[in-house]
């Protein structure tokens, strides 16, 4: 079966190769000619992994799929979300954006702090935070759509020498004594948000194929 996933990612392209197995061509936008950006201008990460599948379903007429991910730190109020990307500029410097991050959740720790100091107990956890991936998978027309999440928490300061984007301030509730760019590629990839929500697509195809 012949799929378009809308990346330019070989890492994401690889994984989800390996995620679908045999009976599944992946090919990139590229493949099919779609040279441009993809527009990804939604408010939510659901509606940017839609409006990716949709923008390759309207060009290509063939079976697709679009995921997009997002940093969520709650006492921020769900911030960096859609613009985890670009959280610090337009630029996509993960340096900066992780600075940006911990610049800010310091300041949070301040404020909470005082808070404390007057009898005021602060009720968020400061630095608990998740990453989600929505797939958007357009099958024949129709839109189904599959989430994926990794719990767990920012850390105070970067570590880890793998990974990549935020891995080294991202402490997974699976593995607490270090950040996702401390553990292995097997270990990251065993417990990914974006491997979650593919598992889930990959079970529904299947079930698709044999029903």
């Amino acid at each position: 079966m012949k799929m378009v996933f809308a990346t330019g990612n070989s890492g994401k392209l690889r994984e989800a190769s390996e995620i679908l197995g045999k009976g599944f061509e992946l090919v990139t936008p590229a493949q099919m000619g779609i040279n441009e950006e993809i527009p990804e201008t939604g408010t939510t990460l659901r509606a940017n992994s839609q409006q990716k599948a949709d923008y390759i379903w309207q060009h290509c007429h063939t079976d697709c799929f679009a995921d997009d991910t997002g940093l969520e730190v709650d006492v921020l109020g769900g911030a960096p979300g859609v613009h985890t990307a670009r959280y610090a500029g337009e630029d996509k410097d993960f340096g900066k954006n992780m600075d940006k991050l911990l610049d800010e959740l310091a300041r949070k720790e301040m404020e909470a702090s005082l808070m404390r100091s007057i009898g005021i107990t602060p009720k968020k956890n400061l630095r608990r935070a998740r990453f989600k991936s929505v797939v958007t998978l357009i099958l024949g027309g129709e839109r189904h759509f599959f989430t994926g999440v990794l719990e767990g928490r920012i850390a105070r300061c970067r570590s880890g020498n793998g990974g990549f984007g935020y891995d080294p301030v991202f402490v997974a509730d699976e593995y607490p004594e270090t950040t996702l760019a401390g553990i292995s590629e097997e270990q990251k990839n065993s417990i990914s948000h974006r491997g979650k929500a593919l598992r889930a697509m990959a079970a529904f195809l299947k079930d698709g194929a044999e029903a």
